[in-house]
């Protein structure tokens, strides 16, 4: 091996950022993801317009709230679903209010998404980067906004561990390099293609993820314009399936499969690999979702000619959405801002329409779930 070739980092090879792979090792799973995503889109293309769109919304509200969770950052999954709905112009019914914070990352989502053909630029990054970050802060950090880092209070490192014990999983190129690294990526990927846009999408994530151009909002970042080639791979804006979420699962594999991969040599055999299943493990996600939309298409048909009320409407759609933990007449009154009595009275005539069920339990702690079958 030649000295030029050597570097704790493959950034720091000789011949990055030149990878290489086996496609003879992943030509089997290639073709089998190839497969399931052609007959997902196939499947949801059946759907009509109403479910397709709520497949969409479930799947894009994953990918926004599971993206951020993957770095630590908890969003409520009920303005991230209002932020979407509104922007897409989908009735969800009354929508939540919704802080800068949670319109920003929809912001950036849907632009890599919705707007997967148009080119990646540096100011379009920088654009995605300012929206995860409007107020300028990280935490309680104030980090440089909408512009590449400058290293000015030291290298770029990924740490994990107590201060003063923390070890060092990665340290990205040095700010001087930024320019000319960031340009050769984005020239790259707007390039036409010469790979299949599936690889191209996990050869992307890994790249930018590697350059870690920003003070902060990298992960976000790689993951946005993984799925904007995944978009691309499919010629469509929609989303049935979130690569995200599936990551969030898998979330201490996909941090030692990068950290192997950016301390190895420019074979990334492993890596696609591991993005590959990764993907394909995500299309057992968007089956969930499709049976899930399914199931609340039928129970609103079986309750048409019901008449019932806007906090009854709301509580049984939270719950076919995912609702956390068991329903009780505290968290109902609590949702649906309104008296203990008034709680009692929704959910008990919703339980003689067969809708609701007791839990086992009595009293205050009285538990109710939707009726199996529902």
């Amino acid at each position: 091996m030649n000295a030029e070739n050597i570097g704790r980092y493959i950034h720091e090879r000789g011949d990055w950022p030149f990878f290489v792979w086996n496609e003879a090792a992943l030509a089997d799973t290639l073709a089998a993801v190839r497969y399931r995503q052609g007959r997902l889109f196939g499947r949801m293309a059946a759907l009509g317009f109403e479910l397709r769109a709520e497949a969409v919304l479930h799947a894009l509200t994953q990918d926004v709230v599971k993206s951020s969770e993957i770095e630590g950052d908890v969003l409520d999954d009920v303005q991230v679903r209002s932020s979407i709905a509104r922007r897409l112009g989908i009735d969800i019914g009354a929508l939540a209010p919704v802080d800068r914070h949670v319109d920003g990352v929809v912001e950036m989502m849907l632009d890599a998404t919705q707007n997967y053909a148009a080119p990646l630029t540096a100011q379009r990054l920088f654009g995605w980067h300012a929206a995860l970050f409007p107020t300028g802060y990280s935490g309680m950090a104030k980090i440089a906004v909408g512009t590449w880092r400058d290293d000015a209070t030291g290298p770029m490192q990924v740490v994990s561990g107590p201060i003063g014990r923390q070890k060092v999983h990665f340290e990205a190129p040095a700010a001087a390099r930024l320019p000319a690294e960031m340009t050769a990526f984005v020239d790259w990927f707007n390039a036409a293609a010469t790979l299949d846009p599936v690889l191209k999408s996990a050869l992307a994530h890994l790249w930018f993820v590697t350059i870690h151009p920003f003070d902060d909002g990298n992960g976000r970042i790689a993951r946005a314009i993984a799925d904007m080639a995944l978009a691309r791979a499919e010629d469509s804006p929609q989303r049935f399936y979130s690569m995200s979420a599936q990551i969030r699962i898998e979330r201490d594999d996909y941090y030692a499969m990068l950290e192997t991969t950016q301390k190895g040599d420019l074979d990334v055999t492993r890596w696609l690999h591991w993005f590959l299943g990764c993907l394909d493990r995500a299309f057992d996600g968007a089956e969930a979702t499709l049976a899930g939309v399914l199931r609340k298409a039928k129970l609103w048909d079986s309750l048409a000619g019901v008449a019932l009320n806007e906090r009854q409407r709301k509580v049984i759609n939270r719950l076919l959405d995912g609702f956390e933990g068991k329903l009780t007449s505290t968290k109902w009154a609590a949702l649906t801002k309104t008296s203990a009595d008034t709680a009692l009275r929704d959910i008990g005539e919703l339980v003689t329409l067969g809708v609701l069920v007791k839990d086992e339990g009595g009293g205050r702690n009285t538990r109710y779930s939707l009726a199996p079958g529902r």
